[in-house]
């Protein structure tokens, strides 16, 4: 088991890369023709099965991998199954905007998907404006290799992710690779998945939608830790503490009605209740388990003394030292 210290110790975190010097990494342009590739045959004769057209294959400037640039039907591409919801609003402005113009300048990204047909991980609402306008086919930057659909959700950037919206993506992403890869060991999916908490965030907000994430976050992030242990092991954590801190959400909840009751006001009555009963800020060193954390809170939380709260404590969201049990 990983050890957890006060100190961040996550793995998988993102390394913002070095400055290089100008034109110093990838290709010239006329390096990136490919005329043919073994890499891309097989995609290339899919695309003509699948009724699409391949317009042209390059090289990507930056790292040399083999791409396809065509026209897909569009009723074969469907968004990959582990991003985010569609935002109706979105999709309709794309639409207007796509419309009024007349021309479609931004293709979506795809890549073959298992089966039949493509997926596109980074291009939802551009799709499904599409969609909306009647077109019979659509323009894809297509990627041979269907491993990089994980990879590219870090790149999208069309509508900015909040915290449900990232966890929810990143549950979906392990779900597939429980299915694909259950004996590799959580940690080499860090990138993907990016931190250890979303993955229990992600559970919770699948059991109760309107789960207040943002009061857990940081201190499952202090927590959690990518396991060692393969996946069909290391999921089994994530359940348990997805199901603590539902219930912790619930004791929060009455604590708040508790203060409201008695006319306390407050945007911030949630965090409040959270940093009182947060034992985190007082431990130094090395940290207990996850569950011990969230058992503790969850009993704390069920005893919190409303009456004990004055309007003035409120000023601050930090509250003071947690109740002693």
């Amino acid at each position: 088991m990983a050890k957890r210290t006060a100190a961040k110790t996550k793995t998988g975190k993102r390394r913002v890369p070095r400055k290089r010097a100008a034109r110093s990494t990838g290709l010239e342009p006329l390096d990136c023709r490919l005329e043919s590739s073994a890499d891309i045959e097989p995609v290339t004769k899919r695309v003509e099965k699948e009724g699409g057209l391949v317009l042209g294959s390059y090289r990507d400037p930056l790292g040399g991998q083999p791409l396809l640039f065509a026209i897909l039907p569009i009723d074969r591409v469907q968004p990959t199954p582990f991003q985010r919801d569609l935002s109706e609003a979105h999709h309709k402005r794309l639409a207007g905007v796509i419309d009024k113009t007349g021309r479609f300048l931004d293709p979506v990204i795809a890549v073959p998907a298992p089966g039949d047909g493509f997926w596109t991980p980074n291009g939802y609402h551009r799709l499904e404006a599409m969609r909306r306008l009647g077109a019979k086919s659509i323009t894809a930057l297509l990627i041979p290799d269907r491993e990089v659909a994980r990879q590219i959700l870090a790149l999208n950037t069309e509508k900015a992710h909040n915290l449900k919206e990232k966890s929810l993506e990143v549950i979906r992403i392990y779900k597939g690779l429980l299915e694909e890869d259950p004996a590799k060991p959580e940690s080499e999916f860090a990138f993907y998945l990016e931190e250890a908490a979303f993955v229990t965030l992600g559970m919770a907000y699948e059991e109760k939608r309107g789960f207040g994430g943002g009061a857990y976050h940081p201190i499952l992030k202090r927590l959690e830790v990518f396991s060692e242990e393969p996946l069909r092991e290391a999921v089994k954590p994530h359940r348990q503490r997805a199901k603590l801190v539902l219930e912790l959400d619930e004791k929060v909840a009455e604590a708040v009605a508790r203060l409201k009751e008695r006319g306390l006001q407050s945007p911030y009555l949630r965090a409040f209740v959270v940093s009182r009963i947060n034992p985190l800020r007082w431990i130094k060193g090395e940290l207990p388990e996850a569950e011990k954390i969230l058992q503790t809170m969850r009993d704390r939380a069920a005893r919190f003394n409303a009456e004990k709260i004055q309007q003035k404590d409120l000023a601050s969201a930090a509250g003071g030292p947690p109740d002693e049990d």
